[in-house]
């Protein structure tokens, strides 16, 4: 593991038409500006079709509603890691099945050419 310091500065978003300072790490500003600008689209979305004007509330239901997707997005990889281990199994067993009906003399013939 190397010994690189990571480095963090302050990064300036806007969330409600508020500015908030948040610690990034360097190099991430970009995807931190994005990710706020997500949340910012989402919050609004939600006051405009609620109608719910309690900031505490709309950022907790946005929370919320990220995190259900982010579990159902690890639940899809997991079973779609799960479909490929189980695929690479089954080509395993394939690959063994063929290589064990190759007669040895057919083997010894071709690595002597």
């Amino acid at each position: 593991m190397s010994n690189v310091l990571m480095t963090s500065q302050a990064v300036q978003v806007q969330i409600l038409g508020r500015a908030i300072k948040v610690n990034c790490p360097a190099g991430q500003e970009a995807a931190l500006k994005e990710a706020a600008k997500d949340l910012d689209n989402r919050v609004n979305e939600l006051s405009e079709r609620t109608k719910v004007t309690n900031t505490e509330q709309l950022l907790t239901i946005t929370s919320l509603n990220i995190c259900y997707e982010l579990h159902m997005a690890k639940k899809e990889a997991s079973k779609h890691s799960s479909d490929v281990y189980e695929r690479m199994g089954l080509l395993a067993n394939a690959l063994e099945a063929a290589i064990s009906t190759v007669k040895p003399s057919q083997t010894e013939e071709s690595t002597a050419e």
